[in-house]
């Protein structure tokens, strides 16, 4: 008979590894392993994985390029929506998960496969966003969670790995970090406890530059497309090429503290310079491009979008519609923001913009009124006070 084929969402990680074997050995399954990237693997990493997946047993493995896909679908949206989960947290590696179990059920079933599989614990979020993507797209496909369900340890997967013939250097490192487009994480140690921050040593980009440097953004619609005049039509590149210039100043650094999908607290620290950098300065750019209630409804739905997004949400149809807000809210959103550059900080020094509604006849904030007299503001201000007056009144008479 033949085997029946399982899909394994691959990282090269421990679990996924233990996963592999445990799948192929023990259970007797064709493990075929996929890795879906996302911007955060260069060409190196991916051929080292790829070495790895089939060193452990894999029948075959993919690697999905799907980074495009996660700026057009995912990135874009949440600098519309200037997205910063509970005001700190640009949503950074979490917002690739979805994506990522997108592609792999896509290949699940275009090569007919039986199971998908992934590695995730049953403390975090991953595991609701794999399963539930899955879920939704594929329910006839089974899905196998080994690392879940067998309730492992880090030491009985070394152990099993090596009784099986598989040699690595598989040490405990004292943190976890998941680098992607659009920020890194790090976990473990000083994150596990409420009182505690990370270290210097602990961030993977460390700080360098030193002095400060003034650099431009050119945004088109909402999205970045310049970097100190220099024109990007391919917006991975310009967050890649923005990213290069401002993590030497360890910009982007924080500690993110926020409620689980599974209901627990939860600290994980990142640096995300270029998504920092991005979001500051294209909300700038919204407050002199956008009117009042624009601004205002869309922090709103901006709010609502990452909430959804972080939360395995994104197949929800509410999100497509929250989307066409989104794009619709961007149509003037043109224009160029000087920021600088500090070692650990930066500065949004201003903007030009041909929309900027700060040019206009009407008036000069706190300097002078051209569109109106002195009698227009009294009046105006009498009637704007009445529903006041009418409720104090009320009050006053009352308490006689």
């Amino acid at each position: 008979m033949a085997k029946k084929k399982v899909v394994l969402a691959f990282s090269g990680g421990l679990d996924t590894s233990f996963c592999v074997k445990y799948l192929s050995e023990d259970c007797g399954y064709d493990v075929y392993t996929a890795i879906a990237n996302t911007g955060g693997f260069g060409p190196e990493e991916l051929k080292s994985i790829e070495e790895r997946a089939y060193r452990l047993g894999a029948v075959k493995h993919a690697t999905l390029d799907i980074t495009q896909e996660y700026y057009r679908k995912s990135i874009k949206y949440m600098v519309f929506g200037n997205i910063l989960r509970n005001g700190t947290y640009p949503i950074s590696v979490s917002s690739e998960r979805i994506f990522q179990a997108i592609a792999i059920i896509n290949y699940a079933k275009e090569i007919g496969a039986d199971y998908v599989a992934h590695g995730s614990t049953g403390a975090g979020n991953d595991q609701v966003r794999f399963d539930l993507t899955f879920q939704i797209l594929a329910p006839e496909i089974g899905i196998l969670t080994p690392t879940r369900d067998m309730t492992l340890t880090r030491e009985y997967e070394i152990e099993y790995l090596k009784k099986h013939g598989y040699t690595a250097d598989f040490k405990k490192m004292e943190y976890s970090i998941n680098k992607g487009l659009w920020g890194t994480s790090i976990g473990g140690k000083e994150t596990l406890k409420s009182n505690q921050t990370l270290p210097e040593e602990a961030y993977p980009s460390q700080m360098t530059a030193t002095g400060s440097r003034t650099i431009t953004l050119d945004f088109v619609k909402g999205e970045i497309a310049g970097i100190d005049g220099k024109a990007y039509d391919d917006k991975v590149a310009a967050i890649q090429a923005l990213e290069a210039i401002a993590s030497p100043y360890a910009i982007g650094r924080d500690m993110h503290i926020g409620d689980t999908i599974i209901g627990i607290k939860g600290r994980v620290g990142f640096e995300a310079a270029a998504p920092m950098l991005i979001i500051a300065a294209h909300k700038m750019l919204e407050k002199h491009t956008l009117t009042k209630w624009q601004q205002y409804w869309k922090d709103q739905v901006g709010t609502w979008y990452g909430m959804f997004l972080h939360e395995a949400q994104y197949l929800e149809p509410v999100m497509r519609d929250i989307e066409v807000f989104l794009d619709s809210s961007q149509k003037n959103v043109t224009g160029r923001v000087i920021v600088e550059l500090h070692p650990y900080r930066y500065v949004l020094v201003g903007v030009e913009s041909d929309y900027d509604l700060m040019k206009s006849d009407f008036g000069e904030y706190g300097e002078v009124n051209k569109a109106w007299s002195a009698d227009d503001v009294k009046g105006f201000t009498k009637i704007l006070g009445n529903q006041m007056k009418i409720f104090y009144a009320v009050q006053n008479k009352n308490k006689k």
